[in-house]
């Protein structure tokens, strides 16, 4: 099987990256803490990549090349709401949150906004101001007006998937600096890298990260193959992946990189703290496994070699 992403996808996620490196990659998105004009240069700079000539609910092609938008975005920390604008309703940001605790990256910035849960309740919502947080400094409170239909599952499903893509970017530029650092730090007069237990760590956080990537990849297809319940249970499964290989990323390249890993400084500090809301939010993995436990029993969970039977 052959998973590498078509040329075209390929060239289009490499122009994004430079792009977005040319804003100031993680240390725009610190720098974007105290100064809101680095938001609308975010913004600018997805327009200068078509971010937003892509239709996101009806091209599969669209679909692909907007989650190596969002993996690019994850990796340089950008700090814009783009999962949220590429699937706007109606012209207003689609946020997807928990109705008891309703939080907004980015609900700060100008324009509309519509909301929805993991069932497709659809509500209106009234923004706060930020609460300038360390772990996800952009979030903002909000209070839920109302109910106001419902949104379609699909919508739900791409929101948790494009979500997804933008933690494995993320999570890979964590790893790559963690494996750069190991390479040129020095310890008793070699390489941290030519010691095994430095590697053994970096080999673990690396096959958990190819891991996610591979299963981003196939989700990302079946959204294309499958039925919606069978999506669906794809869409969870990947959320959760994601949000456990962050966490094991980030938390052994804090440890290889000791005290600078929590400093500012760092591209690894602000990263963990930039996508802390999307491992967190709407609902922790153990809730969102909780809800996959019915596609389990019904059969609408299938693994990449097997199909699930009911019970």
């Amino acid at each position: 099987m052959n998973t590498a992403l078509p040329d075209d996808i390929q060239e289009f996620a490499a122009v994004a990256a430079k792009r977005f490196a040319r804003l100031g990659g993680p240390q725009a998105a610190l720098r974007a803490e105290t100064d809101d004009t680095i938001r609308g240069e975010a913004r600018r700079a997805l327009i200068d990549v078509g971010a937003f000539d892509l239709d996101v609910r009806s091209e599969p092609d669209d679909l692909l090349a907007a989650a190596v938008l969002c993996r690019a975005a994850g990796a340089a920390a950008l700090p814009y709401p783009l999962a949220e604008e590429l699937l706007a309703v109606d012209g207003a940001r689609l946020a997807l949150i928990n109705p008891a605790a309703p939080r907004i990256d980015h609900g700060d910035l100008p324009g509309e906004w519509v909301a929805t849960d993991l069932d497709g309740s659809r509500y209106r919502l009234q923004p706060s101001s930020r609460t300038d947080a360390k772990l996800g400094p952009f979030l903002v409170p909000a209070t839920v007006i109302g109910p106001d239909g419902s949104l379609p599952a699909l919508d739900v499903i791409r929101h948790l998937v494009l979500g997804s893509w933008r933690i494995l970017g993320a999570t890979q530029q964590v790893l790559a600096t963690a494996a750069e650092h190991v390479r040129a730090r020095t310890q008793f007069g070699k390489p941290l890298a030519d010691f095994q237990a430095v590697r053994f760590t970096i080999a673990d956080a690396s096959v958990a990260t190819r891991g996610l990537d591979e299963l981003a990849k196939y989700t990302v297809w079946r959204l294309g193959s499958a039925a919606t319940q069978f999506c669906s249970a794809d869409a969870l499964v990947l959320r959760i992946k994601a949000a456990d290989t962050a966490r094991q990323v980030f938390r052994t390249a804090h440890q290889l990189l000791g005290a600078l890993g929590f400093c500012d400084e760092s591209d690894v500090s602000v990263l963990d703290r930039h996508t802390q809301p999307l491992i967190r939010l709407p609902l922790s993995s153990e809730m969102l496994a909780l809800r996959l436990m019915p596609d389990v029993r019904s059969g609408h969970l299938e693994t990449l070699f097997s199909v699930v039977e009911p019970a």
